[in-house]
């Protein structure tokens, strides 16, 4: 690098999600936590005035400021959140989600997606949403990630969901389908296109260099050479194959009950799993406050809480911040890896 002013880093942006939900309520929390957890600097968008009131009434002496852009966020103290201002449609109501609110909702994400395409922040922070009111009106994806999908350029695999805690990274071919579903849904070309999103992710924004992919079977055992089925043969080991002729150090297809404990653990970066629960079980048993929702295959960084909305326990100021604050910590540690991996 040569000499000059260095500036501060963009800030990794938080979105508002639900607002009826917990998402505020758990922003000020990873706010006030971060000075002693290791925390980034970050901002939120929000009703600045809503975030001060909630702040109070929970207790937390946080400075709130109202920022116009994200540039302007790096140059607060760090004693103080940034709030990129937000006006509701209609009054919140803790628990209550309301349709009028839904656009502003859509809106932030689009905002965000738009604002960490220009690189004015590092990543993006997305607080959970209710899809039930989105749809009421009008919003028609499956969920946040499809959405976040289409805002990106189209890549084959993308958008891929990878859950991450400390101990684990964990990626399902299929999502949310019906069980019995998944093996008329798997096919070597998304296994194959996910491995490579997975394998391109762990090299530019995890910092490891040779990522080595566990790849689960499907059936009991991997199939125990076809006397259990014939997926892990037919589908599941030519993917591997092509993998590995394209660089990517890939092994299995592997019994997935063997695959989590801690010995196994030190053998792999990541696994890929055919099926939702297959995954997801494991990362939630390990670390079921601490995991965080990554997508793959878009062209800027995404992270969420690996939660939703807690729409029952919203207003009452239980919730616990652990997976938003895990989730700020990676996104944040993503797009230092990859600035020094562009440098």
């Amino acid at each position: 690098m040569t000499g000059g002013t260095r500036h501060p880093p963009a800030p990794v942006l938080v979105t508002p999600g639900e607002p009826a939900g917990i998402g505020a309520e758990i922003t000020l929390k990873a706010f006030a936590a971060a000075s002693s957890d290791g925390t980034p600097s970050f901002c939120v968008m929000e009703d600045p005035l809503r975030l001060g009131k909630l702040a109070d009434k929970l207790g937390l002496a946080i400075k709130i400021a109202a920022v116009e852009t994200p540039e302007a966020a790096t140059e607060l103290p760090a004693d103080t959140l940034p709030v990129l201002p937000v006006e509701w449609n209609a009054d919140i109501r803790a628990g209550a989600p309301d349709r009028q609110n839904a656009p502003i909702v859509i809106d932030a994400i689009r905002r965000a997606a738009r604002l960490a395409q220009e690189r004015r922040v590092s990543a993006i922070t997305t607080n959970p949403i209710h899809k039930a009111v989105l749809i009421e009106a009008g919003f028609s994806h499956p969920g946040h990630t499809e959405f976040l999908g289409g805002l990106a350029p189209s890549r084959d695999g993308a958008p891929t969901m990878m859950l991450a805690c400390d101990a684990l990274r964990v990626v399902p071919v299929t999502v949310h389908i019906p069980l019995r579903d998944v093996p008329a849904a798997l096919k070597p070309t998304d296994i194959i296109a996910k491995g490579r999103l997975l394998a391109t992710a762990l090299r530019d924004h995890f910092g490891i260099s040779d990522p080595r992919i566990a790849v689960c079977g499907l059936n009991p055992h991997a199939g125990e050479t076809g006397q259990f089925g014939d997926e892990d043969e037919r589908i599941i080991a030519p993917a591997v194959r092509t993998m590995q002729n394209d660089g990517i150090t890939a092994f299995g297809p592997l019994s997935a009950d063997t695959l989590f404990h801690a010995e196994a653990r030190k053998t792999y970066d990541a696994v890929m799993g055919m099926y939702h629960d297959q995954v997801l079980i494991p990362i939630k048993t390990l670390d079921f406050d601490g995991g965080v929702n990554v997508t793959l295959g878009l062209d800027f960084i995404r992270t969420s809480p690996d939660h939703g909305t807690a729409l029952d326990i919203a207003g009452t100021g239980t919730a616990r911040h652990d997976s938003l604050a895990a989730a700020i910590r990676m996104a944040g540690r993503m797009a230092m890896s990859g600035t020094s991996s562009r440098e």
